[in-house]
């Protein structure tokens, strides 16, 4: 099984469950950006009535939850991790959570092809914002990274009073506008 064919299994999982979901994470700013490998899925989904172990019964043997929950001090959220099976690769689900800009953000996403499949992912800002928060406060060089990409390619298809907003609240627009800075001009 590849990382794809991993993350797609998850995303028909968590239709057939009927979850509503985000794909997150470099599989959002690899959509909206330039692609980079990585080693994990990483899904925000809406659990209503249904368990994680319902999600990692309905996976198979091919993938295994670890039972340990961790809390995320960035999303301020659960986190599940799933292995999958003989392949150097995780499934990361974090629990929707409370905050503003996470609500906001599930609110507004949006169905894309992607590998062939239609999935659920935030916006191109909706990303950005996410990118240069957990940037600021997580110091992950990669998602200053990924934030610059999406800006990059995205240009003017960007909500740019959207994006400013959430960034002026999470207290990450000087790290924004320095990554805009950052991009050649074409």
């Amino acid at each position: 099984m590849t990382s794809d064919e991993a993350m797609l299994a998850v995303v028909d999982v968590l239709e057939s469950l009927g979850l509503s979901y985000l794909l997150v994470g470099s599989f959002s700013s690899n959509y909206y950006g330039i692609a980079r490998s990585t080693r994990d899925a990483d899904f925000v989904v809406e659990l209503g009535s249904k368990s994680i172990y319902q999600i990692a019964d309905s996976l198979g043997a091919r993938f295994r939850l670890d039972p340990q929950a961790s809390f995320e001090t960035v999303p301020m959220t659960l986190r599940h991790v799933v292995d999958v099976v003989g392949v150097p690769f995780k499934i990361e689900f974090f629990h929707l959570s409370d905050e503003a800009h996470d609500q906001e953000r599930f609110r507004r996403r949006r169905r894309v092809m992607m590998l062939g499949r239609e999935v659920s992912v935030p916006t191109a800002e909706d990303v950005i914002v996410t990118k240069v928060r957990w940037a600021s406060l997580g110091r992950r060089s990669k998602d200053r990274e990924d934030a610059r990409t999406v800006i990059a390619v995205q240009g003017d298809r960007i909500d740019w009073p959207y994006v400013n907003a959430w960034c002026d609240r999470h207290g990450s627009r000087a790290l924004l506008e320095e990554i805009r800075r950052s991009i050649p001009p074409i």
